[in-house]
């Protein structure tokens, strides 16, 4: 069996590639480090067949102020976060064999608000649309899509200041582990266009979305 994830240097990434590789998985590891940008598509060109591909790179803004933020980083948030899947989706839906699975992972903030990185919380709403919104015409190619949504969890993204208030406010963070965990229910559900909730002491669970009034 193969996969690919990328952002795979990070805590939560080389959590999955663990999970992965444990579950007998062959991993391709895809980061900004070893020269691999996801933003970029011309990038995406040269990635092969998989048969599980977990798009897991993503960045912080680093600055809740929206109006003392640069164009640089909402550049840099919207083209790791939404273009980077956008580009890996596009390119494994030509590439991946019928049977095939992707994971993007989204985040808690895709499913409600985050006042203290707004732009970051527009990205991951943007990622979980994606996933709901593209999960039919993939379903026709014979691949499924899903969405991991965890809540804040301990990884090098993080300040220590940061990690403080959280534990002032008596927030307990997720383990990547524990998100590589919801990546895995997820990718073993028969579901697709899933958005898949992980939050510290609870079993991975479903997100149930209520729908919209229809009209009178």
């Amino acid at each position: 069996m193969t996969a690919l994830v990328t952002g795979s240097a990070g805590g939560i990434g080389s959590a999955i590639v663990r999970k992965l590789t444990a579950e007998g998985f062959s991993v391709a590891e895809l980061d900004l480090v070893s020269g691999f940008d996801v933003a970029d598509a011309e990038a995406w060109e040269h990635v092969g067949s998989v048969e599980l591909a977990c798009l897991n790179a993503g960045v912080l803004t680093g600055d809740g102020d929206i109006t003392t933020m640069t164009d640089a980083q909402y550049r840099r948030a919207m083209s790791v976060n939404v273009d980077g899947v956008v580009f890996g989706v596009r390119r494994l839906a030509r590439v991946m064999p019928r049977g095939a699975t992707i994971v993007a992972t989204a985040s808690l903030a895709g499913l409600t608000a985050i006042a203290s990185d707004s732009i970051y919380g527009l990205t991951k709403h943007a990622v979980v649309g994606f996933v709901r919104s593209v999960a039919p015409q993939l379903a026709e190619r014979g691949i499924r899509i899903q969405a991991v949504c965890p809540a804040w969890a301990d990884t090098g993204l993080m300040t220590d200041e940061f990690k403080r208030d959280l534990g002032e406010q008596g927030y307990r963070l997720l383990r990547p582990e524990d998100v590589a965990e919801g990546v895995w229910a997820a990718y073993t559900s028969e579901g697709t266009g899933e958005a898949w909730v992980v939050q510290s002491g609870r079993e991975p669970l479903n997100y149930e979305f209520k729908g919209v009034p229809g009209p009178r």
